[in-house]
């Protein structure tokens, strides 16, 4: 039997095979995916299968694919106990075996994977985190059903995007990038810490019509003063929306929905912009994909 080679089609395989064999489709999800992991992993490698998935004390670290001991057969995945919420943990569960699949055979001693090896993009391990974080994003949140939830064409509010964080038992961040890849609505996500904005990332239509903001390699961006997310109002887990005037966050008028999370210390702001004709003159520069923020910047429920 071929082994799929991409994230995509992994999680594609992975996701076919799930939509077949759910006989009540109310609990399809969230994936269990340690038990997705052993039996799928045990079935088709019978000789190198996943044998443990367990919390442990990990330390800098989120998860780790690890080889069984010697005179053992197998793998074991396992996550830092203190990463805290479902969310981050179930992700960090799917990312490590994305690592099984695509990576052991080049990696037979074991991966580990911490916050700084997300951001290493310059380097080939950078690389295959993006890879496992791809096949997480695909097999937690298949845009199949994603698009049931909320349509291409949907503006949805924070409790419309929890409602889907709590369906894929993911973050309110992971949920929003993953809707933002399917939206034709022009939209920006911008996370931010001590008034500084630490990235943002727009939908494809928001992308092509200039809306976006441009974080990496260059100097910090500070939060709007007249932004929700600078307002001192706001109390943290509250849910705030406003209308806001060209010039606040861009040349633009824009709806600000807005979260604070203080186990985080993040602010969450998704601005919804009019519908607009896309410039075609406009190039973009390269921006990361949904999968790639996820696993080091995700945490919102």
């Amino acid at each position: 039997m071929t082994s799929p080679t991409t994230p995509d089609h992994w999680a594609n395989t992975l996701t076919q095979i799930l939509d077949a064999t759910c006989e009540d489709k109310n609990q399809r999800f969230p994936i269990d995916v340690p038990s997705l992991a052993k039996m799928y992993s045990q079935q088709r490698y019978p000789q190198d299968p996943i044998t443990l998935v367990k919390g442990g004390n990990l330390d800098d670290f989120e998860g780790a694919l690890r080889k069984a001991p010697s005179g053992k057969k197998g793998w074991g995945i396992l996550y830092n106990e203190e990463l805290g919420s479902s969310g981050r943990i179930n992700f960090t569960l799917a990312h490590e075996f994305g690592h099984y699949l695509l990576h052991r055979k080049k990696y037979p001693n074991g991966i580990q994977c911490s916050e700084e090896d997300m951001v290493r993009w310059d380097s080939e391990y950078g690389k295959m985190e993006h890879e496992a974080n791809r096949f997480a994003a695909c097999l937690l949140m298949p845009l199949n059903d994603f698009r049931k939830q909320i349509s291409p064409n949907t503006k949805p509010d924070i409790s419309t995007l929890s409602q889907c964080a709590d369906r894929y038992e993911v973050s309110l961040i992971a949920a929003t990038l993953r809707w933002l890849e399917f939206t034709e609505r022009r939209a920006v996500l911008v996370i931010s810490r001590d008034g500084f904005i630490l990235w943002a990332r727009s939908s494809d239509s928001a992308l092509k019509s200039g809306a976006y903001f441009k974080t990496s390699g260059r100097p910090p961006i500070e939060v709007p003063d007249k932004s929700l997310s600078m307002t001192a109002s706001i109390d943290p887990g509250a849910n705030s929306i406003a209308a806001h005037p060209s010039g606040v966050w861009l040349q633009e008028a824009c709806e600000e929905h807005s979260l604070i999370s203080n186990q985080y210390e993040l602010a969450f702001s998704l601005l919804h912009l009019p519908e607009k004709q896309s410039c075609h003159d406009f190039e973009p520069e390269e921006e990361e994909t949904v999968a790639d923020r996820i696993q080091r910047l995700h945490g919102l429920r």
